[in-house]
């Protein structure tokens, strides 16, 4: 069973690691695309949402590294591996992004100052585009998103990338109508809030488990009651949780037993339990055992 597992495991991180290659390829196209019109007919909107390409493809390339590393055998000086590469790719994604909204909103009051005209039937074409090849992205990892905070990152980033590069459109067809210049530095402020909208959440969580946090998706006070529902179990402490990786999360517990459970009976309860907190979301878990009779400052 637990060969099948890692073959399961396996073929999900190939399966993922190609998603994020047709997604670095197919952004990294469009972006040099987005960025030329840009400039040619001096959008600051088409300009904007090519940044926010450009933060994508790093983004999608540094997951992909972080995934490529979880494969790598621990050392020993990474026990663990680099399995944590991945929250950190996570943290990294939140503040790039973070860091070029900044950008964005500086650039967008300076052209309100000095409104700059662009031609919206350009604008509106090129991100029409702009929404098909992010939609598509965003559909490749749309499975696992919820699965792993380093795919849901790749997802929010190009699902929000469609959202945007809509606006974008709307500001084109706007700006055709009306020939009003303070069109496009407007939609590129309504980019930058959505962007910071969106994107504050995996920050939160990613410095949560940077800072190796109970992940979200693991219920510690479930846990507790079911360990205390063990039969032989009479009490615990010293419970620790967390996120190894965006998918993996670790715990380690002192279980106090009765008095009266033998050796082989204790190393059985203590593998029942090991295969129940694995459907709990904790893959790794470390359970030291104490008699009733143990104190605590003496063992």
């Amino acid at each position: 069973m637990a060969i099948n597992h890692s073959n399961d495991h396996n073929h999900k991180i190939l399966s993922t690691g190609k998603a994020f290659w047709i997604g670095i390829m197919l952004n990294s196209g469009f972006l040099l695309m987005e960025f030329f019109a840009g400039l040619y007919f001096n959008s600051l909107a088409l300009l904007s949402d090519a940044g926010h390409n450009l933060t994508d493809v790093a983004g999608l390339g540094l997951s992909l590294l972080a995934i490529r590393l979880t494969k790598s055998k621990a050392t020993e000086r990474f026990t663990y591996g680099y399995h944590k590469s991945t929250i950190l790719a996570s943290l990294a994604n939140a503040v790039i992004l973070l860091l070029a909204v900044g950008s964005i909103g500086w650039e967008a009051i300076q052209r309100f100052s000095h409104p700059v005209f662009a031609p919206g039937k350009v604008i509106a074409i090129v991100a029409g585009i702009g929404i098909i090849i992010n939609t598509i992205s965003a559909y490749l990892f749309f499975k696992n998103k919820d699965r792993d905070l380093n795919v849901k990152s790749a997802y929010l980033h190009l699902a929000m990338d469609a959202v945007v590069s809509f606006g974008v459109v709307i500001a084109g067809i706007l700006i055709f109508f009306t020939n009003q210049p303070w069109i496009d530095p407007l939609i590129s402020i309504v980019i930058m809030i959505v962007v910071i909208y969106s994107t504050w959440s995996l920050l939160k969580e990613s410095m949560r488990l940077s800072l190796d946090a109970v992940p979200q998706n693991v219920d510690i006070e479930n846990i507790k009651q079911q360990l205390l529902n063990t039969k032989g179990v009479k009490d615990i402490h010293h419970i620790h949780i967390w996120a190894m990786s965006t998918t993996r999360n670790a715990m380690t517990a002192h279980l106090i037993m009765d008095n009266d459970l033998t050796e082989s009976q204790i190393k059985k309860t203590k593998a029942n339990l090991r295969h129940t907190l694995e459907h709990l979301n904790i893959q790794h878990a470390t359970l030291e055992t104490e008699s009733e009779q143990c104190q605590e400052e003496v063992c």
